[in-house]
């Protein structure tokens, strides 16, 4: 029933409650409709009109997207934490995350999102969502085909679920683990495949993901220790999206590592060996984002980035006045930070 005709307005907000033809109350104010919406909307029997929504700018679209999913989350998490039998609410997963991590990952707007995914004062959560987003934009650059995308978003959304196991305290410790709290908390992978591997509706490879994201190419991970041969794919993603999204957060023990050096570090295999293609797709895409930003050099100079060389992602063209830089050729200067636009 006239389901075609409201399917314009996902994306959109509400602009008042939204009443049925009863008088039955059926959505608030403010809500950001998503296809579930709609259907149930469209099962009201209400033909939305073009004045009953409003078209949201894109900052505000992603923040809003970002905060509703991790409020859903939170719930999902506390409802787990509760919960006797241990599944995962994969409808409420499915109905109220997935969709709005799959619209912000079709706007391709890195830096956008990317301000959208900062932490307030819930990085647990809000961390799944960004992990959920970013493996995402990667997968799709990884040019995955549409069924394994929507497997890996649900995978990297759940590569955290374990730490629901986590004592709260070891969770939000304002320092270092110590080792005893280090052990407990490298449990979030097992916990994390036992949860995910006991759930219907979903699959070997989602659960491995939250088994693997430690895990690294060269067999310094956690929690087997396996190379790089024995990891999968998926996980391979999220461990690049995981280590990426943690580095550029605040945390209330450490200040937000800068995204160049971010990059650089990853580059470098500083963190111990992510899988070197997957690593280069995400750098290269990420600096092609950044067409256009001005940067600060290392000499104090800013200027502009005109093009990124293939080759050598991190070093490229910057454009000073009458000067090109090519930094792929000038090793003794480099980036110190992108400046947003």
């Amino acid at each position: 029933m006239n389901n075609i005709n409201n399917e314009q307005y996902v994306g959109k907000q509400l602009v008042d409650n939204l009443f049925n033809y009863k008088g039955v109350f059926v959505l608030p104010a403010k809500t950001l409709l998503t296809g579930d919406h709609i259907r149930l909307i469209s099962q009201h029997r209400i033909m939305l009109q073009p004045q009953d929504v409003i078209q949201v700018d894109s900052a505000t679209f992603y923040q809003i997207a970002v905060d509703d999913c991790t409020a859903a989350m939170e719930s999902i998490f506390e409802q787990l934490r509760y919960n006797k039998s241990k599944r995962l609410p994969m409808i409420e997963l499915r109905n109220e995350v997935i969709p709005f991590i799959q619209q912000v990952s079709e706007k391709n707007d890195f830096f956008g999102i990317l301000a959208a995914l900062q932490p307030k004062d819930d990085y647990t959560y809000r961390h799944n969502v960004a992990v959920g987003i970013l493996s995402t934009l990667l997968g799709k650059w990884l040019k995955l085909k549409p069924e394994e995308l929507g497997m890996l978003t649900i995978a990297a959304t759940l590569h955290d679920i374990g730490k629901i196991m986590i004592p709260s305290e070891i969770l939000t410790k304002a320092g270092p683990l110590d080792e005893e709290e280090m052990a407990l908390m490298r449990k979030h992978t097992t916990f994390g495949y036992e949860l995910i591997r006991d759930t219907v509706g979903t699959n070997h490879q989602q659960a491995l993901v939250a088994l693997q994201h430690h895990e690294r190419m060269d067999g310094s991970g956690y929690p087997f220790g396996v190379l790089g041969h024995r990891i999968t794919d998926f996980s391979k993603i999220v461990a690049v999206t995981d280590i990426f999204h943690a580095m550029t957060s605040e945390r209330f023990y450490r200040p937000a590592a800068p995204l160049y050096e971010v990059l650089r570090q990853m580059e470098d295999n500083t963190f111990g060996k992510l899988d070197p293609y997957i690593c280069s797709v995400f750098i290269n895409k990420l600096m092609q984002s950044m067409l256009g930003n001005d940067v600060e050099l290392t000499d104090g100079r800013v200027g502009k980035i005109i093009l990124i060389l293939a080759h050598d992602p991190l070093r490229p063209l910057v454009n000073i006045e009458e000067d090109f830089i090519d930094l792929s050729r000038h090793r003794d200067l480099g980036i110190v930070r992108v400046i947003p636009q």
